[in-house]
């Protein structure tokens, strides 16, 4: 296993306050950049812990709950959980290889001591632990724990258990704050302020659990630490090798795992909500479900892992997800396959860096977008090629959805970018349309399916040539976004237009949102995720060098311990966009496949004999 390297950061001190008076003297980092948080999780939910040893997002039971700590999208009044020096001069963090272990050294005057955070995989209840060592010296330490239930808005009741831990209730929400560290009560917080010598071991432990039920311990901290480090190396030894991006792809899996919700198989797009695509603007979506979008490329990227039994849960997700009605089919479900995804504004926060409104729930999931049947039928065809075992309901539903879709599919929709300015005749709507009835097909061909083979060939190849005829632009030399407009759209990625109108400082934008109403302001950053598709594009003709170099320029942005947000701000040089982002690492990993391995999962996607798979977003 790959040893994953110490990352090191000095802390600023132009964003840190500090006073010297003890034993209330606190340090308050400024909002932090969103490449500064690393995450932890237990397989249902998930915590971003800040470079300053801040815990500002963590929402409870599971990802799309109400959140506890919520200074990410505010300010310290929104909820955290601070484990720090009383004073720092550097911090150094790492990943323990192989793992979801989180440890951080912080270096002061007087010494050092290494911060270990982790949540273990759940059984009961959702817990953080926080193990703190001395290295050398004797560091004053001081814990800040200010819960904010609701979002960060619900101030709730702290009460002293027989034991000396904390009770913190709000409602049916309940923490349970235990340490061997002395606590008490200060400015709506719970502090504890101590000193770990070198050689010394202490540890704070944050379970969870509802009000009404008797509470119960969450285990002794440093039996939790093995047993967490047992799961993930296990977990991490079935990865398959990828030449010299093992190291690279094994990180983006694990965080892959860290987003998936275990009890059901789906995995959402991102731990966080309203992360903006353009800091202080309104480009602020909840991530906190499960796209069908990302179906097939997230069965790619997990069966190429080796990664089966992930994917064979991903793939029964998706059934019972989209089971029903096939006139009801949407493009996004919960975690655990409900339909009701109601947006909202959350007035009190402030938004991050003041990117308002913040958003929670996705109106998004109402819109109609015809690409997501391709998704669904190359998704479970992949599987079939893959060896998964059949589900027998997968079929039936495949057959009702392309009746459905039979009727629809000349309808204009609000295409892959969920655009609210109305909807069009999007031309990758239609090709892939075109797709979903080709591997039907295929599927039908190759494994026996029975199913109308020749009524399906007939409107396969009139969606083809409605595109041929409708989607080409004889001046452009190339496909558009919109039947009869001219501009461009990265999800066609024709590489002459792309690389002309779409590309900037090397990186590919999704749209020219100046040119394309999409119902918001323009302005966003660079799309990784299509970043990733030029760099296939690349490698399936024949410019390999400029592939490869690609490749590793989209790996220079990932953060200290490895983890990409949705898309990339090239004139502030930072990441933007909710974080970590699913559909960036799952690009990552396959095209790392399509660099090193010659059964290329964008040539599978495509539908070559190989096994056919779109990391590169195809239009033929």
């Amino acid at each position: 296993m790959p040893k994953e390297r110490w990352a090191s950061r000095s802390i600023d001190p132009n964003r840190l306050e500090s006073t010297e008076a003890a034993p209330t003297a606190r340090i308050s980092f400024a909002m932090a950049r969103i490449e500064d948080y690393a995450l932890i999780g237990d397989c249902e939910t998930a915590a971003l812990v800040g470079l300053g040893g801040s815990i500002d997002w963590l929402c409870l039971p599971r990802f799309d709950s109400d959140s506890c700590f919520a200074k990410l999208l505010g300010s310290e009044n929104n909820g955290y959980w601070r484990v720090a020096p009383v004073a720092s001069r550097s911090a150094e963090r790492r990943y323990r290889s192989g793992t979801l272990i989180l440890e951080t050294i912080f270096r002061t005057d007087h010494g050092g001591v290494r911060v270990t955070d982790f949540m273990p995989p759940k059984s009961d209840k959702s817990c953080i632990v926080r193990i703190l060592e001395g290295l050398d010296g004797r560091v004053e330490m001081r814990s800040e724990l200010a819960a904010r239930f609701d979002y960060g808005v619900s101030v709730p009741w702290v009460s002293r258990v027989d034991d000396g831990a904390r009770s913190i209730v709000a409602g049916a929400s309940m923490l349970v704050l235990r340490t061997d560290v002395s606590l008490h009560d200060e400015n709506m917080m719970t502090v504890g302020s101590f000193v770990v010598s070198a050689g010394e071991r202490r540890a704070l432990v944050l379970s969870h659990q509802v009000s009404y039920q008797e509470e119960t311990p969450a285990g002794n901290p440093f039996q939790l630490l093995e047993r967490t480090e047992r799961f993930w190396r296990k977990w991490s030894s079935r990865c398959q090798a990828v030449g010299a991006y093992s190291k690279e792809v094994l990180r983006s899996l694990i965080t892959l795992k860290a987003l998936t919700f275990e009890p059901s198989g789906g995995m959402v797009a991102a731990a966080t909500t309203s992360l903006p695509e353009q800091l202080g603007g309104p480009r602020n979506w909840d991530y906190r479900f499960c796209w069908v979008r990302d179906a097939t490329l997230t069965l790619l990227a997990l069966m190429d892992g080796g990664y089966y039994d992930e994917a064979c849960a991903w793939r029964d997700w998706l059934i019972r997800a989209v089971a029903g009605s096939p006139d009801q089919l949407q493009i996004m479900y919960s975690v655990t396959g409900e339909r009701r995804l109601t947006e909202w504004e959350v007035p009190w926060p402030s938004g991050y860096e003041n990117s308002k409104p913040v958003r929670i729930g996705n109106a998004a999931h109402q819109q109609l977008q015809l690409d997501v049947y391709r998704e669904l039928m190359g998704a479970l065809y992949q599987a079939r090629r893959g060896g998964l075992a059949e589900n027998k309901r997968a079929w039936a539903v495949q057959c009702a959805l392309l009746d459905h879709l039979k009727a629809i599919w000349t309808e204009p929709d609000e295409g892959i970018w969920e655009v609210r300015g109305g909807r069009k005749q999007f031309t990758y709507s239609k090709i892939m349309a075109s797709v979903a009835f080709d591997r039907a097909i295929k599927s039908a061909k190759e494994f026996g399916m029975e199913g109308p083979v020749d009524d399906w060939t007939a409107v396969r190849d009139a969606i083809h040539a409605d595109v041929c005829r409708r989607g080409y632009d004889e001046d452009r030399k190339s496909f558009v976004q919109v039947y009869g407009e001219p501009q461009l759209d990265a999800s066609l990625l024709l590489i002459p237009a792309v690389e002309r109108d779409l590309v900037a400082d090397g990186f590919v934008r999704r749209y020219h949102t100046g040119a394309t109403k999409d119902g918001l302001p323009p302005g966003e950053g660079m799309f990784l995720a299509c970043s990733f598709w030029l760099a296939d594009a690349y490698q399936l003709i024949g410019r390999g060098a400029d592939a490869n170099a690609l490749f590793e320029r989209l790996l220079s942005l990932r953060n200290d311990v490895g983890l990409l947000s949705e898309e990339y701000d090239v004139s502030k040089r930072r990441l933007v966009g909710n974080f970590p982002q699913a559909f960036s690492h799952i690009a990552l990993v396959n095209t790392a496949h399509n660099l090193t391995h010659r059964d290329k999962p964008s040539e599978r996607r495509g539908g070559k004999k190989s096994l056919p798979s779109e990391g590169v977003q195809s239009t033929t």
